[in-house]
């Protein structure tokens, strides 16, 4: 997507708020191996503020299919409009600030960095693209959100 493609977003858990399909691309640049995840992301209100980020899907690894899940959440962030991601245990993982409708993010993890790049579409779609880099560990995850209903 180049800079053209971005839309704004005034207040970042607005516009998450709700069901998402999504699809990710993982690819292992040192391996070639390509695995791709196919299921959905239901952003929905936490009490006292904020989303809880629920992933559920099947990823398919090496011809190997299996279900998978993740849960994050979203909080309010320090700047009215964003948010602050952090895992399911509330440990931090990154800001997340769309007024632009782009941003960069990182994430420091053990010896790897997680790097990654948000942009919105439209109001119905947005991606991530993470690059994971460390001793090993060499991976791009793409994945593309489509709202739902």
């Amino acid at each position: 997507m180049t800079g053209g493609e971005c839309r704004p977003v005034a207040d970042v858990l607005a516009h998450l708020a709700g069901r998402w399909r999504v699809e990710r691309e993982v690819r292992d640049l040192t391996s070639g191996d390509v695995g791709h995840f196919t299921g959905v992301t239901v952003f929905s209100a936490l009490a006292g503020g904020g989303l809880l980020h629920e992933e559920s899907g099947i990823f398919t690894w090496r011809g190997v299919s299996r279900p998978a899940t993740r849960t994050l959440r979203f909080l309010p962030g320090s700047v009215p409009g964003t948010a602050d991601v952090r895992f399911a245990d509330g440990r931090p993982f990154h800001p997340l600030d769309l007024t632009t409708g782009r941003y960069v993010a990182e994430h420091p993890c053990a010896a790897d960095l997680y790097r990654g790049e948000f942009t919105v579409r439209d109001a119905g779609r947005w991606r991530s693209v993470w690059r994971v880099g460390g001793p090993a560990k060499d991976l791009v995850l793409t994945t593309d959100y489509v709202r739902e209903g």
